[in-house]
C-alpha cells in the first residue's frame, strides 16, 4: 500500500516538483498552499507523512504542526522543509511537534529515506540537508 503523503507548500514551482518526485516513488500526495488549507486538508484526510514548510504566507509551520498534533501526537510522521537551516531553526522545529527538519533543496535520497518504513523517528530528528 503506497504511503499517503500531504505536502504544504506555498511556493508552486517547489511544491509541483516535490509531487512529482514523491510519486515517481510511489507515494499518493494531496497538496496544500497555505497553513490553514494543509491543516484542514490533514484533518479531513489523516495522511501517513506531512511535509510541511516552515515559512507559509498565513499560519507558519509550527502552528500547522502544533494544531495537528494537539490531541493527536504521534498520529502522523511531520517532516519540515525549510530553507532555516540553524541548529536554533531544528531545535524550534522538533520542539513544535516535528519528527524531522530537512533543509532546501531537499536531498530525495533522505526524504525518500524518512518516508520508509523501517525509518525510525530517533535517527530522523537530527537530519538536516544543507
Amino acid at each position: 500500500m503506497p504511503i499517503e503523503v500531504l505536502l504544504i507548500e506555498d511556493n508552486a514551482d517547489t511544491r509541483d516538483v516535490l509531487k512529482l518526485m514523491l510519486e515517481v516513488e510511489g507515494a499518493q500526495v494531496e497538496t496544500a498552499e497555505s497553513g490553514e488549507e494543509g491543516v484542514q486538508a490533514a484533518r479531513r484526510r489523516a495522511p501517513d507523512v506531512l511535509l510541511c514548510d516552515i515559512g507559509l504566507p498565513d499560519i507558519d509551520g509550527m502552528e500547522v504542526v502544533r494544531r495537528l498534533r494537539s490531541g493527536h501526537p504521534g498520529a502522523m510522521r511531520c517532516i519540515a522543509l525549510t530553507g532555516y537551516g540553524q541548529a536554533e531553526d531544528v531545535r524550534q522545529a522538533i520542539e513544535a511537534g516535528f519528527d524531522a527538519h530537512l533543509t532546501k533543496p531537499i536531498n530525495l535520497d533522505q526524504l525518500m529515506a524518512l518516508l520508509s518504513a523501517d525509518s525510525s523517528i530517533d535517527s530522523a530528528r537530527s537530519i538536516r540537508v544543507n
